[in-house]
């Protein structure tokens, strides 16, 4: 039978054929169905084709419930659904989307069966997010005509499909299939060949950094995931989400991914291959890195690593009545403001007068913008700026229990300020840094009191954000720690545990991610646009990389990065040249008007 040359015009696809009608096949013959595709369903197991059919009558008559669709509508989408055992269905379809298994050898199976059985000028896609899509082109008759199309879970919800070309797929057919994404309501992204495409090239290099961080019990499952979501605005916590996941799919997409790239954060930490021989492959088997209440089921129960109630911890926390703020830019004063609305008399202190005067007028506009915003009454702003005394001397801190600094993020100036502190501040005093980078017991070794200091990183803006990283070092006192999280508990923020190591949990995680989203756009792999509608239309992200770098400031991202490469020594964590290159030439983000992107001038 004579194939269309690779200039022939494709027609846009109107018979689709799913195979394997699992979770994800069925949600992808969902959305085909409600797009007004006539789709074949095929699976081996009767079973799976009657749950497809199933959850199609449910999802359409809740669409029916909620006035997205009429009941003439649904019946016509349940008409155009069919499913059938063989794969001699597919024989008619325009377009077939493999979604089995994600093993090679049962993909190529499917896929040489379907170039023998599907029409000539069908396009034949596989829904992989690991394999090589090159190969299994290869492996036809028509690999002209053979591309990735990569849904996300749940397929019916998620908007990004990753639409993944060859060297050896046509344009014509590139076109037509991307042409049929659009017209369903997902967005399009063109990618090329590579194991985990985009979105699943950078989470899952994150993923496996969060299973290696909770397997060296530097930081507790329920404080991982707590960091990301209240930290970073993600949808989940990764561990959570790995479990979800499922950890068998994840170890075998990181198995491809360390095979091409050969960066160690990409070979799977040896916890999921751990989980994975046991069985234990998350909600799907009913017990992954959490337990749940049956295989399949959202809801976890407690288990032996559950922690217990935090007014349980060993050490009783000191007593906190008066607060010392040490700094006057956009944290300090933000952590003041903290303090203050929740009671304490605040002491904030700067170098001059001034300057501590001038943070105070801050202070004093952003409650004026809550009272405007109806989050505080007139008389609750009045008695919060009372609260909050400017001083121009660290001597104002002679009476505070609890002195935190947030000044600027250089080893020398804090050691130098800490060395204040350890003169002006009384006995029993706890002193808080909030560095994000800086080794914590270098800042403590500074006083003669290093048991008495501790890491409070709290994130930026402070009013807003929940999350605070208590950072204990090797010398901080019990009692430091739980008094930490005593006042945690009183400003309503979520206190998470870490070592101090370079990163603590959260820019640990974040940056490496960061870093190789950059790797993408120098490796000509991907765009920047295409990189950020992917992480937020497929990873639930509240910002794309390359927005978040630009707010953040590529100089200050930078720096981070050269902080984790020193601790960890990893080749993988080394600063991407391209980020270098764009500090170099003063190309900072939004504050200088050009990172990544380019900003109109304020």
């Amino acid at each position: 039978m004579d194939r269309p040359s690779l200039d022939s015009p494709v027609p846009p696809p109107s018979v689709v054929a799913v195979i394997g009608l699992g979770t994800m096949g069925t949600g992808i013959a969902e959305v085909l169905t409600r797009g007004g595709h006539e789709v074949i369903g095929v699976d081996l197991s009767d079973a799976a084709a009657r749950r497809a059919v199933a959850e199609l009558e449910r999802s359409t008559a809740r669409a029916v419930e909620r006035g997205r669709m009429t009941g003439a509508e649904r019946d016509d989408a349940l008409a155009r659904f069919r499913t059938f055992g063989d794969l001699q269905a597919a024989a008619d379809a325009d377009l077939v989307i493999e979604v089995v298994d994600e093993r090679y050898d049962t993909k190529r199976e499917v896929i040489t069966a379907l170039d023998r059985i599907a029409k000539p000028g069908a396009i034949l896609a596989t829904g992989t997010n690991a394999l090589s899509v090159t190969r299994l082109a290869a492996e036809t008759a028509r690999p002209d005509r053979v591309l990735g199309l990569h849904f996300f879970a749940p397929a019916p919800a998620m908007k990004l499909v990753e639409v993944v070309s060859t060297v050896l797929t046509s344009p014509e057919a590139t076109a037509a299939v991307t042409a049929l994404v659009r017209d369903l309501g997902k967005e399009p992204v063109p990618v090329g060949d590579r194991p985990g495409f985009i979105a699943d090239g950078l989470l899952f290099g994150y993923l496996n950094q969060a299973a290696a961080m909770y397997e060296a019990r530097y930081a507790t499952r329920e404080d991982i995931d707590a960091a990301m979501r209240l930290g970073c605005g993600l949808p989940m916590g990764p561990l959570a989400l790995l479990d979800l996941i499922g950890i068998d799919t994840a170890t075998t997409v990181l198995e491809a991914m360390y095979e091409a790239s050969r960066d160690r954060l990409h070979a799977p930490a040896p916890v999921l291959k751990q989980l994975t021989a046991a069985g234990l492959l998350g909600r799907k088997a009913g017990r992954g890195f959490y337990t749940y209440d049956a295989p399949g089921s959202p809801v976890v129960l407690p288990d032996g690593e559950t922690p217990g109630d935090p007014g349980t911890r060993a050490a009783e926390g000191r007593t906190v009545r008066r607060v010392g703020v040490a700094g006057s830019g956009t944290m300090a004063t933000g952590i003041a403001e903290v303090f203050a609305k929740a009671g304490f008399p605040v002491a904030l202190a700067a170098r001059t007068p001034e300057k501590a005067e001038l943070a105070v007028a801050r202070l004093a506009a952003s409650l004026d913008r809550s009272v405007a915003r109806g989050r505080l009454t007139p008389e609750q702003r009045d008695e919060a700026v009372s609260r909050v005394t400017p001083a121009g001397s660290y001597d104002a801190f002679a009476d505070a229990d609890l002195v935190v600094e947030a000044v600027a993020e250089d080893l020398f100036v804090k050691q130098q300020l800490f060395r204040t502190l350890d003169k002006v501040c009384k006995p029993g005093a706890v002193l808080a840094t909030t560095t994000s980078s800086l080794p914590v017991v270098a800042i403590a070794r500074a006083t003669g009191r290093p048991q008495d200091v501790v890491g409070a990183h709290f994130f930026n803006p402070a009013p807003a954000m929940k999350l605070v990283e208590v950072v204990r070092t090797v010398l901080t006192a019990p009692d430091v720690l739980a008094t930490v999280h005593q006042v945690c508990g009183t400003l309503r923020k979520h206190p998470v545990d870490c070592g101090d190591r370079a990163g603590f949990i959260v820019n640990a995680l974040l940056f490496p991610y960061l870093n190789n989203a950059v790797k993408m756009v120098q490796d000509h792999y991907a765009t920047v646009d295409a990189i950020d509608a992917a992480m937020k239309l497929g990873g639930g992200y509240p910002m794309g990389p390359f927005e978040l770098l630009d707010v953040v400031g590529l100089d200050v991202s930078l720096a981070i990065e050269q902080v984790l490469h020193e601790e960890f020594r990893d080749p993988g964590l080394a600063p991407a040249p391209l980020l270098e290159h764009l500090v170099s030439a003063g190309c900072l983000g939004r504050k200088t008007g050009r990172g990544f992107r380019e900003y109109a001038a304020r």
